[in-house]
């Protein structure tokens, strides 16, 4: 690629980051627009609409940028969660390192690739025809006394990371347990999820669970609550929201039509006024609902599986840690999520059908790795404008236009790949969800490594590969070779990443503030639906989207940094966007929708691990490449300490990530000892894992029934 390319595509996102940060800055203060761009503030009665116009409304302002650097680690704990601050912890992190990495890069290496001589002379008076090429350690002699320059390097920045992910790791394990130590009693530090459960004949789920928790864990077992199957339940719910939110808007308009024909699409059939018809469908419904709701109709959707909720946090952990069988495969037990994150749809209770599932699930990830492959090869065949006039020779005349060649090679092969990648976080999120998992935090925590490790075969190897010697089959016949093809490789791919980082980096943030989608969807809805009348809904922050996405540029950063240095002010100016557009985005828009206080934090330390070997690996090749045989040969130790290094901090700290210390939990269990609230916890807690499906369905008698609450607030039993 041409530097006159690159700069294309960097005008082209430039343009459009200051487009969408200028109409952030407007839109977000139109009242009409509140949902969409603080929908958290508004749902926590932070905001007031006024239909007052005002002139200020049309013009930018950067008051948001100022609350949003001002927001301190504490108070987004408060707001958000944990999982917050691990996620702009990452970012901090990131920082840090391109930061230190980007000093020695553009103010060392920089200037030791250009004065090399393996390709050209820098022309700087014509320097948007120079190939990237030259920018790159590509551009070093083979043999040359400066390549002890890069070596120096990749030891200076490994050591540096090294040091700043045990620092991480160590800071959010004790961050873990202080935000443990310091949290009131919740009802999942009680609880344990038990599957597998065998049921004698002629005996229930519910008696199996009472009898064997009795028995061998009587001093601490408190309750149970039997998970059911209520799918067709929750259809009946649903249904009735939808006659629910109907009967409201028909209600509160004095202007709607209260008559409509009871035929097809409302034009035959004869009238019928639509309050009354509501109002007969929800009483059919609900009378449905309570006959599934009956012990007759669901004693045969028992699914082998229960809540088991406890008197301390000390007895859910023995339960949790100890096999409870002779068979490992029967009362499998595992920690309970939170309420409120409980994947309710899906629950698969025995050992073989999850292990089932799990297998089902690497074939799928395998056959869209393979499929996946398509798009990649189409887009290295764009930036190869020689292959492209071969293919499709009717589109030679319009290559040879300066501007639509810099177009399609610099912009359009980051985007197309940009939108394929769009559709992964679902799928992958889709796969994790029949797997077994019972929560959500699990399914994306799930999906998260999914799509990091999707991301890092089929936009970097495959990339690379693809890209540069997809015409060297020969390359998977000698795999002694493989270190060296890939050291030629990667490389050459250098200048397409940076034009990713640009497009997939810089433009994802900036439309992540824009939110272009949702308001779309706001202006399409609007001429059709009374915003009074919706229930306002506030979005949480999908974290498998966005952390494999920092991880991958982070994976980038490492590995490219010694080979082509001019990635690191695109990585820096996309940290720096992501900094401020979700410190913003987690005051205004997420509100937290599970808490798993960090967990994700072991993923990210795995993936930087994995970086840092694989820069070594291409380090040895490259130095090999490069003749310089003592280079490579003294940067063999590095990927051994760094592999050492990861298992130690495997045994110092992912203990805390799985579960806590006895010496917590009995720290906490003896505060409760003098908190006169645990009682009234206690009776909460018996019915705090019943299914939403399950909840009692009430109308109030009076005239105003159609007003009051769908569903009651508590279950007035529990399994």
């Amino acid at each position: 690629m041409l530097v006159s390319a690159l700069v294309t595509s960097l005008a082209i996102n430039s343009g459009l980051c200051i487009l969408f940060f200028t109409l952030y800055s407007i839109l977000r203060k139109q009242p009409s627009n509140s949902e969409v761009y603080i929908p958290r503030v508004l749902a926590e009665g932070g905001y007031k609409k006024s239909s007052h116009f005002n002139l200020e409304r049309l013009i930018p302002s950067p008051d948001w940028l100022r609350r949003a650097w001002k927001l301190s680690e504490d108070d987004l704990l408060a707001a958000s969660g944990l999982d917050a601050v691990v996620f702009m912890r990452l970012i901090n992190f990131s920082l840090r390192v391109f930061l230190f990495a980007g000093v020695i890069g553009v103010f060392v290496l920089l200037p030791v690739n250009c004065s090399g001589d393996a390709l050209e002379y820098v022309d700087f008076t014509d320097l948007s025809n120079n190939s990237l090429d030259v920018f790159s350690i590509s551009n070093v002699s083979s043999g040359s006394s400066t390549l002890w320059v890069h070596f120096t390097a990749v030891y200076l920045v490994t050591i540096f990371i090294c040091c700043l992910l045990y620092y991480e790791y160590r800071y959010i394990s004790e961050k873990r347990t202080s935000y443990f130590l310091a949290s009131k009693p919740q009802p999942h530090q009680f609880t344990i999820l038990v599957r597998s459960i065998p049921v004698p004949v002629g005996s229930s789920v519910s008696d199996s669970v009472e009898s064997f928790f009795s028995e061998y864990h009587p001093s601490t077992y408190l309750s149970h609550s039997v998970v059911r199957r209520t799918n067709r339940l929750q259809n009946l719910i649903n249904d009735a929201k939808k006659l629910y939110s109907r009967l409201v808007h028909l209600q509160s308009d004095p202007n709607k039509q209260k008559y409509k024909r009871s035929g097809t699409f409302g034009l035959f059939g004869p009238k019928v006024n639509l309050v009354d018809h509501y109002e007969k469908k929800l009483e059919d419904i609900e009378e449905n609902v309570r006959l599934g709701q009956s012990e007759g109709s669901l004693a045969g959707e028992e699914v082998r599986a229960a809540f088991v909720s406890f008197k301390s946090r000390y007895g859910a952990a023995i339960a949790f840690h100890l096999q409870q069988s002779t068979n490992p495969t029967r009362w499998v037990t595992e920690l309970a999520p939170e309420p409120q994150d409980v994947y309710w749809p899906f629950f698969s209770s025995s050992f073989f059908r999850r292990w089932i599932s799990k297998l089902v699930v690497i074939i799928a990830c395998i056959l869209l790795t393979i499929l996946f492959l398509i798009p990649v090869v189409l887009v290295q065949g764009l930036t190869n404008l020689t292959q492209l006039e071969v293919y499709f020779p009717f589109l030679t005349s319009i290559l040879t236009i300066t501007f639509v060649s810099e177009v399609v090679t610099g912009y359009l092969p980051s985007l197309i790949l940009l939108l394929f990648l769009k559709a992964v976080p679902p799928v992958m999120e889709g796969f994790s969800s029949i797997q077994g998992y019972i929560s959500f935090s699990a399914i994306q925590k799930s999906a998260c490594s999914k799509v990091l490790w999707f991301t890092v075969w089929n936009v970097f190897f495959a990339t690379v590969f693809s890209g540069s010697v997809l015409y060297k089959i020969s390359i998977f016949l000698d795999p002694k070779n493989i270190p060296a093809k890939l050291a030629s490789a990667v490389p050459a791919q250098a200048s397409f990443f940076i034009a990713y980082v640009v497009t997939s980096g810089w433009t994802s943030t900036s439309t992540e503030l824009f939110r272009i989608i949702p308001l779309l969807w706001s202006l399409m809805k609007r001429p059709f639906t009374d915003s009074k009348d919706d229930e306002l809904e506030v979005p949480a922050i999908n974290y498998h989207v966005h952390i494999p996405r920092v991880l991958f540029f982070v994976l980038l950063g490492i590995t490219y940094f010694f080979l082509a240095p001019l990635i690191l002010p695109f990585l820096l100016a996309y940290l720096c966007l992501g900094y401020i557009v979700y410190r913003n985005q987690f005051i205004n828009v997420y509100a937290p929708r599970y808490e798993t206080a960090g967990k994700f934090w072991p993923i990210a330390h795995n993936s930087v691990i994995f970086s840092l070997v694989l820069m070594h690996a291409i380090a040895v090749g490259v130095f090999t490449l490069k003749s310089v045989p003592v280079a490579s040969t003294l940067t063999f130790p590095l990927p051994v300490f760094t592999l050492l290094f990861n298992e130690y901090c495997r045994k110092r700290f992912l203990p805390n990530f799985i579960a806590y210390p006895a010496e917590s939990l009995l720290k906490k269990d003896r505060q409760d000892e003098n908190d006169p609230t645990m009682p009234e916890f206690y009776t909460k807690l018996i019915g705090t894992y019943q299914d939403p499906a399950l909840m009692p369905i009430n109308f109030s008698a009076n005239g105003d029934r159609v007003r009051s609450p769908l569903l009651s607030a508590s279950s007035s039993s529990h399994s």
